[in-house]
């Protein structure tokens, strides 16, 4: 069965002495991990989803990537047109949610049904652990140089030390929202989407009173140069959503009869629109400031009383979107195959990103960093967002949870030696053909053959999808859903 240990609760007992069934409750440590949520444990609803992600899509992050639109040479127009389409990509997030309902799982085992029990160990070591413990470092990041200000504005020279007990306290608190887990996600979220909103209704009076809606850059650009910068910010823009191919971690607990529809909306609507206005005011602010140093440019626009109020917003967003990525590091990690509680998976996930962490703000170029790592993890995470809506669709979202938590060679989703070979080769597929497609920390032949035109992202999702789909000759529900080569 599924590889975890739940995690110690309380328990209430009722009046014959027997132990309740475990309960999600806000403010009590999650017991489930990896494994099946029963039926008679499922509760909310789907409208609870959009303040989760509203909370976590309201960050200094997208702050920075709307700025960094036009830095890289877009008028204000054309960089909103890119915030709007790469924030399309939501839908997707929205859609894979749909799945947790439908199987009691999070992604991390559902995906046992792409790849088979131990391909999919694979699968969650590096698109599901590696790579969120990276977007937890560089969100951490952003809401260190916030703190960081923060500490300096109370007088506190913000050196050495002080920045690695500042990065070591966001972690913590961030750290100790994922423990506790799923439940106080779900309560704690709509308070800090409202509380973000309104900071950042202020925020956006005043970069509204300061746009150039008129901007264009003094070289406007044009022809091929003009379309490589729209595809690559498009792609900077998509990196958010594709990199939550672990969206059913936040619906699993929802009733089984609860509308896909409504999943798919709240979690994509939820996302959506925080991102497109943030990311779109971190845009009009370039257009009169330097947003090569965002903090410190929209410090310049806002009220000084208001400046701290606006530094702890940064830092509580980032640590909303943070405690959701770190939950869904924890759980790939007990799908990796390790025997731990989720609480102590979580732990030394935090333990990994604060060291990486450290690095990027000590060592590396911050924005450099981001932009690099952004762009690049669409190669593996386009692929492998479309390869998991594909499954979902040929399979009509029919999912048996309690086969899916066997990882016992008896499996349904044993498959062949433990891999499914058509999820395998269609994975293997779509990532090589966007690398050749990427142009960003190396130029592929395709990219360069099209004058540095980085279409990794389309290229990547529409071959993974269509040789998933080609490979899988029989519908994918019936017996076929059970895992039968």
């Amino acid at each position: 069965m599924a590889s975890t240990i739940p995690d110690p609760h309380p328990g209430r007992r009722t009046a014959l002495g027997a132990t309740e069934p475990t309960v999600d409750r806000a403010g009590r440590i999650e017991a489930h991990g990896i494994d099946h949520i029963p039926d008679g444990e499922r509760h909310g609803r789907p409208r609870e989803l959009f303040s989760v992600w509203a909370a976590a899509n309201v960050n200094y992050l997208s702050l920075v990537i709307g700025g960094a639109l036009v830095l890289m040479g877009l008028s204000l127009w054309q960089a909103i047109a890119v915030i709007v389409v790469g924030n399309l990509f939501w839908l997707l997030t929205g859609v894979l949610a749909i799945s947790g309902p439908a199987s009691g799982t999070p992604s991390e085992v559902i995906t046992r049904a792409i790849y088979g029990v131990l391909g999919n160990r694979v699968n969650n070591a590096v698109t599901g652990w590696m790579i969120s413990v990276c977007y937890f470092a560089l969100n951490l990041s952003a809401a260190a140089t916030a703190a960081f200000a923060l500490v300096e504005k109370a007088g506190i020279p913000a050196n050495t030390g002080v920045q690695v007990a500042v990065v070591v306290v966001v972690a913590a608190l961030t750290l100790t929202i994922s423990v506790y887990g799923h439940a106080t996600i779900v309560r704690l979220y709509l308070p800090i989407t409202l509380a973000l909103t309104a900071v950042f209704a202020v925020v956006a009076v005043a970069v509204l009173g300061h746009t150039d809606f008129s901007y264009t850059p003094a070289e406007p650009l044009t022809g091929t140069e003009l379309w490589v910068t729209l595809i690559s910010g498009v792609t900077l823009i998509a990196a958010g959503p594709l990199s939550y191919t672990t969206s059913a971690d936040f619906s699993r607990y929802l009733p089984r009869t609860t509308s896909a529809k409504a999943v798919a909306g709240w979690t994509a609507l939820g996302a959506f629109l925080p991102s497109t206005v943030v990311c779109s005011l971190g845009a009009f602010a370039a257009t009169t400031v330097d947003m090569t140093d965002p903090q410190t440019a929209l410090e310049g626009l806002l009220p000084g009383w208001f400046t701290p109020l606006f530094l702890l917003a940064l830092v509580l967003g980032t640590i909303a979107i943070n405690a959701m990525t770190a939950y869904s590091a924890g759980l790939a990690l007990q799908a990796v195959g390790l025997r731990i509680r989720r609480s102590v998976s979580v732990l030394f996930d935090g333990t990994v990103a604060v060291a990486l962490t450290l690095y990027a703000l000590l060592v590396s170029n911050f924005l450099d960093t981001v932009s690099n790592v952004l762009q690049l993890t669409v190669v593996l995470l386009g692929p492998a967002m479309a390869l998991y809506a594909t499954d979902i669709a040929l399979r009509r979202n029919r999912y048996d949870g309690l086969a899916l938590t066997d990882e016992s060679p008896e499996s349904p989703f044993w498959y062949t030696g433990g891999l499914h070979r058509a999820g395998a080769l269609a994975l293997v597929a779509g990532v090589t053909a966007a690398a050749l497609c990427v142009n960003t920390l190396y130029t592929g032949p395709v990219a360069h053959a099209l004058g540095g035109a980085d279409l990794a992202l389309p290229v990547g999702m529409v071959v993974a999808s269509a040789v998933y789909a080609g490979l899988v000759r029989r519908p994918l529900f019936g017996r076929d859903a059970t895992g039968s080569a």
